[in-house]
């Protein structure tokens, strides 16, 4: 085998696999593509061992978890991108083992943040229900 062989016997491969928008190993995924391993989601692309997501892309071991890209081990998330280890999370960026935050970047184990802000238990509560209300967003599967 020459390297030209390889090449085109590769790239033949990848469009093959592309053109599949197969989802190897997962149950019960409904529009999803290119996904692996993932269960009971919906709408997600590219993702691996989640479950119970919808619309997500490139996330991995991340559950309940709604129109989020990038995210690794996240539950219960929506509309987050590059989180790690988090729950709870509404419009984030980058946060890491965070629980309870809206709209936050960067953040790093904090809780009841609202834009990087800290907030008591209530008033954080008080203040995304009304936030959630004004911005229409969509339930988490």
């Amino acid at each position: 085998m020459e390297k030209s062989d390889f090449e085109s016997e590769l790239q033949r491969l990848e469009r093959q696999h592309l053109a599949a928008r197969s989802n190897p190993g997962s149950f019960q995924c409904e529009a999803c593509e290119l996904c692996a391993a993932c269960m009971f989601s919906s709408g997600c692309n590219g993702c691996y061992r989640c479950t119970h997501c919808r619309d997500c892309r490139s996330c991995t071991h991340c559950s309940h978890t709604a129109d989020s890209e990038s995210c690794h081990s996240c539950a219960y998330c929506l509309d987050c991108r590059a989180c790690t280890g988090s729950a709870y999370l509404v419009r984030c960026v980058s946060c890491a083992d965070c629980t309870y935050c809206f709209g936050c970047v960067g953040l790093v184990k904090q809780e009841f943040c609202i834009l990087n802000v800290p907030y008591s238990r209530q008033d954080y509560f008080e203040t995304v229900k009304r936030l959630s209300a004004q911005l229409r967003l969509s339930p988490l599967p």
